[in-house]
């Protein structure tokens, strides 16, 4: 998924998108006054291996938290809104951090309280799927006892319905993957969704009885337990259902029901009494509620939680990040460091080089090796912000490893002498580049910080301001003029089968892809068709990072250079506090009030 730090005018989720905030969340401000320093260390990989949990591992209830109790109420202070509840169009993290309270999927991520192990579980569904016919067919069997709020049993048919829903022309926000896996890419205009009185045929989604719903994909995939965690699969009875208007008023099959909701203001979340504990292996549900205010700006969202009064006590703000001009206080002052977290993020943030005009590899190592990391850390915030980041896959992947062929992390502020003898062999030693950026204080500050490097390596760079509300539509046109731009891409799940495909297949270039550098690569796409057909996924994992690395080293078609880390404070009457690094987001099921 994209970086919404560069997301903010259409996804809402703060202009700090591009000025760099929360990746994939709203949150953030324009000036840096962080100085969590640079950091130059290797970076390790993170406990959560993303393994595919036992039929034991899903059943419930959730593993105790310690010292936890039960009651209370929760303040989360959001700086934007929610654009969607209605979890057919959830896709960016505010809003896959909040559906874990009323949204159960057919499978979720089981996060141990003590040791952070992350592993797929069955949530809705006994188990994370049984797949058949060389990876094509996947069934699932939803457990006993599943109700939505209002007492109603879910069955298979609501797991039906809600897939349905994906092919109505209003449902165009969040993920496409089971859709596209059902029907191919042109799924809209093979099926039009259940308003149009026709429901998908028994041969592509079947429901042979009330417990049991049966995936037969166009192709194998192996990866298809981890799909089915994105909240497009949370059953949606037919009932209730009243189209678009359903965004305002979902209803509940978790712990938690929607109690009131004013957009843009408040949302109040109440307990759902016919929430099963005995079924959910996720959620612990400790406070009786939560109480989200919206439009809360910063710097004062962050002063707020560091004060603490009041209500304030009990605050957090699930998908945001710290404002960075309190940085400095809360990486030095005892009393915030206890109560802070500061965790990876899915994200990999990269200069992608436009391949189209910059044809030659040995121009783009060129880039790699003037690149000032390490000054580009210090304006996102420091380290606490960001790790100095020299692969295209994120740590949190499954099978991650480091990778660093430009020798990014020896010379983190760039080595021009390196790039003036790589330009030089090229027979090309002033070449021009053409470099758009956001248009916001920070980008202002980064962009020039990356001129002046490149320059020094004897490039002439020429800098572009771009309105930050526009800025993916802009460099995303196949036929843009520019050469090089910053970009972010996460998984939408622990496996980089939704990294490298969709950033580096070169076969459908078009405008508004995500392959920015517009990378075609034969040997690439040719990988890609084999990795995926690939059923052992331990086996795809590693396959996957080594096409990451060829495409790194190769081609350098995109420049990594930090990975996005969340780190945000929490009011001290809180305790349970544990983060989700599949979401980028605080693990909204184990947090509890102190009493």
């Amino acid at each position: 998924m994209r970086n919404s730090r560069v997301r903010l005018g259409a996804a809402a989720v703060a202009v700090a998108a591009l000025s760099l905030t929360a990746a994939c969340s709203s949150g953030g401000g324009d000036d840096t006054g962080g100085k969590g320093g640079a950091s130059s260390k290797p970076t390790k990989a993170p406990v959560p291996n993303y393994g595919l949990g036992t039929a034991a591992d899903s059943t419930g209830p959730a593993k105790a938290v310690p010292g936890a109790v039960k009651g209370g109420t929760v303040h989360d202070l959001d700086q934007a809104g929610f654009d969607y509840l209605d979890p057919a169009q959830q896709y960016v993290s505010d809003q896959l951090s909040v559906s874990l309270l009323y949204a159960r999927t057919l499978t979720a991520y089981k996060i141990d309280p003590t040791t952070k192990k992350t592993v797929l579980v069955g949530d809705l569904a006994t188990d994370t799927g049984k797949m058949s016919d060389g990876g094509k067919t996947w069934t699932y069997t939803l457990k006993s006892g599943l109700k939505f709020e209002d007492g109603t049993p879910i069955t298979s048919k609501d797991i039906k319905y809600s897939i349905e829903r994906l092919f109505a022309d209003f449902e165009t926000q969040g993920p496409q993957y089971i859709q596209s896996w059902l029907y191919g890419p042109d799924y809209r205009k093979l099926y039009k969704g259940p308003y149009s009185g026709q429901e998908i045929p028994a041969n592509i989604l079947d429901t042979p009885d009330d417990k049991t719903v049966v995936f037969h994909f166009k192709d194998a995939h192996a990866d298809a337990p981890y799909a089915m965690a994105m909240p497009v699969t949370a059953p949606v009875p037919k009932a209730k259902d009243d189209k678009a208007a359903y965004n305002n008023h979902p209803v509940s099959s978790g712990p938690y029901k929607i109690a009131s909701y004013k957009p843009g203001k408040s949302l109040v979340f109440v307990r759902n009494t016919n929430w099963d504990p005995a079924t959910d292996p996720i959620r612990n549900a400790y406070p009786d509620s939560w109480n989200f205010s919206l439009g809360i700006a910063q710097p004062g969202l962050t002063q707020r939680i560091m004060a603490g009064s009041g209500d304030d006590k009990y605050a957090i703000d699930l998908s945001g990040v710290a404002d960075p001009t309190q940085m400095a206080a809360l990486t030095s002052d005892a009393q915030y460091k206890s109560r802070t977290v500061n965790e990876y993020q899915p994200y990999v943030e990269t200069l992608d080089i436009n391949t189209k005009r910059i044809t030659d590899p040995k121009v783009r190592q060129a880039i790699a090796y003037a690149f000032p990391m390490s000054q580009v850390q210090q304006v996102f915030g420091g380290a606490a912000q960001g790790d100095l980041g020299t692969t295209l896959l994120s740590p949190t992947i499954a099978g991650w490893k480091d990778f660093d062929p430009f020798g990014k992390k020896a010379k983190p502020a760039g080595d021009p002498e390196k790039a003036k003898a790589l330009l030089k062999e090229a027979g090309n030693e002033h070449p021009t580049l053409v470099f758009p950026y956001a248009n916001t204080p920070r980008w202002q500050k980064i962009s020039l910080t990356i001129a002046n490097n490149l320059e020094k390596a004897g490039f002439k760079v020429v800098r572009k301001a771009i309105d930050p509300t526009s800025y993916y539509t802009v460099v995303g046109k196949v036929n843009n003029q520019y050469d090089i731009y910053r970009t972010g891409w996460g998984a939408d799940w622990p496996n980089a089968s939704t990294v490298v495909p969709p950033t580096m297949d070169g076969r459908n270039l078009q405008d508004g892809t995500n392959n920015y550098s517009f990378l075609n690569d034969d040997h690439i796409n040719t990988e890609i068709d084999r990795i995926k057909a690939i059923t052992d996924l331990t086996k795809q994992a590693d396959e996957w990072r080594t096409l990451s690395e060829y495409s790194l080293q190769h081609d350098t078609a995109q420049v990594p250079f930090l990975f996005d880390k969340y780190f945000n404070i929490y009011g001290t009457g809180l305790g349970g506090v544990t983060y989700n690094s599949v979401t980028g987001t605080i693990n909204a099921s184990t947090v509890f009030v102190k009493q």
